[in-house]
């Protein structure tokens, strides 16, 4: 069993003799000796470092109150989120899980281990709540027995807050140190001194040249940004969907659409013959992820749909039943999830994507300038759009037109992507393509949704007339989804008219 933590804390360099100054602060209405402990932590990481590089920590430690592996991810400035497993001989399960996408299959083995003499001081309010804790650690830092290497040793002061503590305080703590002398750490964390104080005197190896990259203001240079950019979030993503972090599903779908639409759009770019098949894994990808999204979208969908009815017309336990059924689609959603994660085709996209952006299959467009080339990649992504639209509108209501309109919906993506990767190039003209497409795939997105919910809905007022159910609710929304979509029918060929005159064309 896992536990999450959210640590809020900063580090500052200290002479060896350091003796914090008064900790009261405004805010704080006593400060109490907590003790001195001495904590033995081994870190683990892969041979070379991919963890660190990601400022990822992974650690076994004794001592303390919180004896265990802890594994931290970093949220934002001065804060991680930290993964707390028991205390065991080996690396858990879970939290191997958790790195799967920056490990691959590389083992996890001791890089470092630290030995901290702590003395801490608790912060608190006139109640007597705990506020924040401010500690001094002589650090003792070696590599491995037989890893090459020299120990190093120093000491710092560390200011964290309590669970429900606020920044502020920590403001005004700084603000005590750097007067009494202290400096902020340059290092993120105590494992990154420690690789840095450690680190073998070798005289650099010869190695092969790297491919040449592709010059800055270049078409290759923008779209391999762009890539890069979507790749990172695929890695990063990957713990939070595992831990089922709210909207993790949705933004992990988001960065492979993003990849696929950069490949297809920047051929100009990017040798399709290289992209094509990692556009295929992709939409592999995407389709393992798209039962939990998909399943979480349509509950929110109906769920909202039926509390603006009144409670008149809401006969039978209609409520009970779709909750039911989003219980019953979730598990095996959630299951589908980590099982396309875990696959081994997930790892070697990951691979494949890393050598794409090591060595780039690039066109001899590649090294026109980004503007020239993107906003010509872009023209193209509308004119798609466009003729997608048109030939929707043209087609009477019906499922013809349903699909048709859904087809133009991805259209409307892949132009609005197009438009977010030619962002830096084309600047302030990109910026609102994206934002004139972005309002019209929303109008066709809510289209779709409705498809979509109409024919749940079809299928919840089946099940609930075999059961004896009153099924006059589940007509009653899908009448309502129907007059929505053709609403959304009607809107469209106004907002695209608006929204065509303004786009590159």
């Amino acid at each position: 069993m896992v536990d999450a933590v959210r640590e809020t804390e900063r580090k500052y360099e200290a002479a060896d003799d350091i003796e914090p100054p008064d900790m009261r602060v405004r805010g704080v209405g006593s400060v109490v000796d907590a003790g001195r402990q001495r904590l033995d932590a081994v870190y683990y990481d892969t041979a070379d470092g991919r963890l660190a590089a990601a400022g990822i920590t992974l650690r076994r430690r004794t001592g303390g109150s919180d004896d265990g592996w802890h594994l931290k991810f970093p949220v934002g400035p001065d804060v991680r989120e930290e993964i707390r497993a028991p205390l065991a001989p080996e690396v858990p399960r879970e939290l191997i899980a958790l790195v799967h996408s920056r490990v691959r299959e590389a083992p996890l083995v001791p890089v470092m281990e630290l030995v901290s003499e702590r003395r801490a001081r608790g912060l608190r309010d006139a109640e007597g709540t705990p506020l924040a804790e401010v500690s001094v650690d002589h650090v003792r830092a070696r590599r491995p027995s037989g890893a090459a290497g020299r120990p190093a040793r120093w000491t710092e002061v560390e200011a964290e807050l309590a669970a429900d503590g606020r920044p502020k305080l920590l403001d005004r703590i700084e603000k005590r140190l750097l007067a009494a002398g202290l400096r902020r750490a340059r290092a993120a964390s105590k494992l990154e001194r420690a690789l840095a104080e450690t680190a073998p005197e070798e005289a650099p190896s010869g190695s092969a040249p790297e491919p040449a990259a592709p010059a800055p203001g270049t078409a290759g240079a923008c779209v391999l940004d762009y890539v890069r950019e979507q790749v990172e979030a695929l890695v990063a993503l990957d713990p939070a969907v595992r831990r089922d972090v709210p909207d993790s599903v949705h933004r992990m779908r988001v960065a492979t659409r993003r990849l696929r639409s950069c490949f297809r759009s920047a051929s100009p770019v990017l040798d399709r013959a290289v992209t094509d098949p990692l556009g295929e894994e992709l939409r592999r990808l995407a389709a393992g992820l798209a039962q939990d999204r998909d399943r979480e979208v349509l509950a929110e969908r109906l769920s909202g749909r039926l509390a603006e009815l009144p409670p008149a017309l809401r006969l039978g336990p209609v409520a009970d039943r779709l909750r039911a059924e989003d219980r019953a689609r979730r598990g095996g959603s959630r299951t589908r999830a980590i099982e396309v994660l875990d696959d081994p085709h997930h790892l070697v996209l990951l691979r494949e994507l890393d050598e794409l952006l090591a060595d780039p299959p690039l066109r001899p467009a590649a090294e026109r300038p980004a503007p020239e080339v993107l906003a010509r990649v872009l023209r193209r992504d509308v004119e798609r759009l466009d003729a997608r639209v048109g030939r929707a509108l043209e087609l009477p209501p019906g499922d013809e037109r349903d699909r048709a309109l859904h087809e133009a919906r991805k259209a409307a993506k892949r132009a609005r992507y197009a438009a977010e990767a030619a962002r830096p190039a084309l600047g302030r003209r990109a910026k609102r393509a994206a934002r004139s497409l972005t309002s019209v795939q929303k109008l066709l997105g809510e289209h779709q949704d409705s498809v979509v919910a109409r024919r749940a809905l079809r299928e919840l007022a089946l099940r609930a007339h075999t059961a004896g159910e009153p099924s006059f609710t589940y007509g009653l929304l899908h009448a309502r989804e129907a007059a929505l979509a053709e609403g959304y029918e009607r809107e469209l060929p106004r907002l695209w008219r608006s929204v065509h005159g303004r786009l590159p064309g």
